[in-house]
């Protein structure tokens, strides 16, 4: 029970100065190396960071959106921490997002219109985390029975469920009424996530519950991963798996919990989209938060405040981005160089660390 408490204890506060002021470098060299770029194609970088701070900061319904961006960032990193206790890879993000789209459409279909908000959205998160932990399931399962590695069935296992979605929209659940646009029809009102207009600093933009859900999902996988026997097992697991089978841990198990409770996550994310967000299924929903989930997760090093910052952060590089192509003469698109640069960084920095730890 000592070393239980020991290892699920707080880090020391000089361990947290360290490991934000390596968070911190690691966005700055990211920033620098973005501003390198836009100087290359011959814009004036100072431009495209102020408009890209005015947009997320300064602009009235900037900070809202931010959090709008952060919803389904932070559940999707999450997806990703839990199964990196246990050394486990996930990067399948996006297709269990995208499974979780069709588990909520599903479960609003089964629904009777009539239900009530509070009766209906419990009902459709349970159904997209179903969806989403069988997705990332059957990579765990493919990971203890036949040895396969869940990164590569994952990431794999992705394509397959945009393929499914894709399928769906585009058939079986396509919205007659949706002029040729792919796309399923739209949840009932009841069934739509409540927006938070009723906050001072964030009214009059698309902020919606969703946050809060993100922000309940972190709390709980602070306190499972730091206080339970459970999360501890999963770092005992992620140290040595072989000097855990040895204690006696059933590592299989473990492993497959792991991945579940990832995919879960990464399903409820899918249902934040659907209901606060989109309000139907189409393809190209789950977007790119699998990726963006997997690179806060890193950039935090699987800790949940530190996803929490990140999500932030990276909500704030999004949506900056928007203003890139008006503001200072770039498209759009080149905030994926900034991500991109962010996640080289991060593998950078990870690399490095390993090397010394090594």
């Amino acid at each position: 029970m000592t070393a239980l408490r020991r290892a699920v204890a707080f880090r020391p506060t000089g361990v947290l100065v360290t490991e934000t002021l390596r968070w911190a470098a690691t966005v700055l060299v990211g920033l620098a190396g973005f501003a390198f770029f836009v100087a290359a194609v011959g814009e004036n970088p100072f431009d495209a960071l102020s408009a890209m701070w005015r947009a997320a900061v300064v602009d009235p319904i900037g900070p809202g959106e931010v959090l709008v961006y952060a919803a389904p960032v932070v559940l999707a990193a999450l997806a990703v921490a839990i199964p990196a206790r246990a050394g486990l890879w996930n990067l399948g993000g996006e297709g269990q997002i995208a499974m979780g789209v069709v588990g909520a459409t599903l479960a609003s279909q089964l629904l009777p219109a009539s239900l009530t908000s509070w009766a209906a959205l419990p009902l459709l998160a349970i159904g997209a985390a179903i969806a989403g932990a069988i997705w990332c399931g059957v990579a765990g399962l493919l990971r203890i029975t036949v040895n396969l590695n869940e990164a590569i069935s994952s990431l794999l296992l992705s394509y397959v469920a945009l393929r499914v979605l894709d399928y769906l929209v585009n058939g079986p659940w396509k919205d007659p009424g949706s002029l040729g646009i792919p796309q399923a029809e739209p949840v009932p009102s009841a069934q739509r996530l409540p927006l938070l207009d009723w906050l001072p600093v964030f009214g009059g933009g698309r902020l919606h519950a969703g946050i809060l859900i993100a922000l309940v999902a972190l709390g709980v996988v602070l306190y499972v991963s730091r206080r339970t026997v459970w999360g501890f097992r999963l770092r005992v697991v992620g140290g040595n798996p072989e000097a855990a089978r040895r204690a006696g841990l059933r590592v299989p198990l473990l492993i497959l919990t792991a991945m579940l409770a990832g995919g879960a996550l990464a399903g409820v994310a899918g249902f934040v989209q659907l209901t606060g967000v989109e309000g139907a299924a189409k393809g190209g929903i789950a977007g790119v938060y699998g990726f963006l989930g997997f690179l806060v997760s890193w950039l935090g090093r699987h800790d949940p405040l530190a996803i929490l910052l990140g999500a932030l952060v990276v909500g704030g590089i999004v949506v900056g981005g928007d203003a890139l192509q008006i503001d200072a003469g770039l498209p759009a698109a080149a905030i994926n160089i900034l991500l991109a640069l962010l996640l080289l960084a991060v593998l950078g920095r990870r690399g490095r660390t390993a090397g010394v730890e090594g």
